[in-house]
């Protein structure tokens, strides 16, 4: 490869995000490649963003652990510390990945992923300890969290089907909203499961899971919709 064809850039990726090494690209080739004394692909993969987000990751057994015995208050009470302090960590490799244009490719799969990981576990483990149950309906409620975790795997393969086709769906308000009600709604029943003299927490959090099966319901029509548009 001729360097002297090549000059220096920084690549953004497909969301405009401005990745963290500094790369050659060859004019001829159009390819992206590390420029020599640059940042190496292990140097980025442990920026400070990206430990973070693994961080939540390798959390999630141990957050699942926490809820797998109902009636024990106190694994209620540390599994809702650990889930906001997941949630805070969330807010805070994002923040510092944008601030610091340390966003990387890894950091962009890997976050999304995490969370996913995070709210499936709680939604499976709650359902598997009968969590999900309230009055008038009962069982019913395990309707909601099926619908939530049907929703994500079907999104997850229609934005493989779309980004193969160079279609990107942006991120919607109501999706953002879907999303604040899943952790809301999730939380909500860890914390009743610390605090069941206090009903009205547990109620809460079942109240805000159909909100969120809602709205994940519009939101996932919005993919369907462009995914349909797309195939042959």
């Amino acid at each position: 490869m001729d360097v002297s064809m090549s000059r220096l850039v920084q690549p953004f990726d497909e969301r405009g995000h401005r990745l963290t090494a500094i790369w050659r690209k060859d004019k001829r080739e159009g390819h992206f490649f590390p420029a020599p004394g640059r940042a190496s692909a292990p140097e980025i993969m442990l920026t400070l963003p990206n430990i973070l987000t693994l961080s939540r990751i390798l959390a999630v057994p141990l957050l699942a652990a926490l809820l797998w015995w109902p009636h024990w208050q106190l694994g209620y009470a540390l599994a809702f510390a650990l889930y906001c302090l997941m949630g805070i960590t969330d807010y805070f490799d994002g923040m510092l990945a944008r601030s610091s244009g340390a966003v990387s490719r890894l950091g962009i799969f890997l976050d999304p992923i995490a969370d996913k990981i995070m709210i499936a576990a709680v939604i499976l483990v709650l359902t598997a300890k009968g969590v999900f149950t309230g009055p008038h309906v009962g069982d019913l409620h395990v309707v909601a969290g099926l619908i939530i975790l049907v929703r994500e795997i079907a999104v997850s393969g229609l934005r493989e089907f779309l980004g193969g086709l160079q279609v990107s769906v942006p991120v919607s308000k109501l999706a953002k909203w879907k999303t604040t009600f899943q952790l809301v709604s999730l939380g909500a029943l860890i914390l009743g499961g610390a605090l069941p003299a206090m009903e009205w927490i547990h109620l809460s959090g079942l109240v805000f899971l159909w909100a969120a099966a809602i709205l994940t319901l519009v939101t996932g029509w919005d993919y369907l919709r462009v995914g349909l548009r797309h195939m042959d």
